[in-house]
């Protein structure tokens, strides 16, 4: 790329140039330099946006993920299938891909390429953090407590699958917060290595699939799904909903951030940081 190949006053040309174990190599080391110069960007805009404009996109995450999860309580209300509601509930991320909203765990890679490529500060993504994964659950409570009250019949569903959230071991809910974490991350790293519209939405739809075939764990998805319990008139209460959000978020971080973030950025390389870093 000519930016790569300027940016430090010389270009990989020159026969004397020293060897670079992050050097681009053919197409995969030039499809790995886009990948994250797009991440970058995104990171950057998503960081540096206004409070209002960041308070609204979440407020709208939790809004649409919550249409997924009205397809899936529809669906498994209809036919007891965890697997065909997991394909349902892809519609919520359907449309977090193309009206452009976001979840609090998407925020993991995307965010923090753009403070390590020096393009924010922490204190930015920590406002992101907050100010997102706040107005997912607004966005998500308000959108169950409607699903609840304009859908009566699928109280016992809400009930059920919000149960299973409740009653999880910790040992066994923090791994599965772990893969859902990884899960998330990986999504959101699969999209940024692709401008093909229907290549985002396979990806989309399939880490839906997986979020909800495998009970894996997410702090905004499991949330909506105690939630819906909690307006069905759940056996629990919202200190059992805050006692299982804890657990989950720690492990979506060590999946997503622990994991994904730390290992994609080693790929990524000290050299191709460096080119997406402000000029001196």
């Amino acid at each position: 790329m000519v930016k790569a190949a300027t940016k430090n006053g010389r270009t990989s040309a020159q026969p004397d140039a020293a060897p670079d174990e992050d050097a681009d190599v053919g197409d995969e080391g030039q499809g790995l330099d886009e990948t994250f110069e797009r991440t970058v960007a995104d990171g950057e805009y998503r960081l540096t946006r206004s409070w209002r404009n960041l308070l609204a996109t979440g407020l709208i995450g939790g809004f649409d993920v919550g249409v997924g999860f009205l397809a899936l309580l529809l669906v498994k209300e209809e036919t007891g299938s965890l697997l065909l509601a997991g394909l349902a509930f892809g519609i919520g991320f359907i449309a977090l891909t193309l009206a452009q909203s976001e979840l609090f765990t998407e925020n993991f890679l995307v965010p923090v390429a753009a403070v390590t490529a020096q393009r924010a500060s922490v204190r930015q993504l920590f406002r992101l953090w907050l100010g997102t994964a706040s107005m997912n659950l607004v966005g998500g409570w308000v959108m169950m407590g409607l699903v609840m009250a304009a859908q009566p019949a699928l109280r016992d569903t809400a009930v059920d699958l919000g149960k299973k959230y409740a009653t999880f071991p910790a040992g066994q809910l923090l791994a599965l917060s772990i893969l859902g974490g990884i899960v998330i991350t990986l999504m959101t790293w699969m999209q940024h290595a692709t401008e093909s519209e229907p290549a985002k939405l396979i990806v989309a739809v399939s880490t839906g699939f997986l979020l909800i075939a495998g009970t894996l764990s997410n702090t905004i998805v499991a949330s909506l799904s105690l939630f819906a319990a909690l307006h069905a008139g759940a056996p629990f209460g919202y200190a059992d909903w805050l006692g299982v959000v804890g657990v989950v978020t720690a492990g979506n971080l060590i999946g997503g951030l622990g994991l994904v973030t730390v290992l994609r950025l080693v790929q990524v390389g000290h050299r191709r940081i460096e080119n997406e870093q402000p000029d001196a």
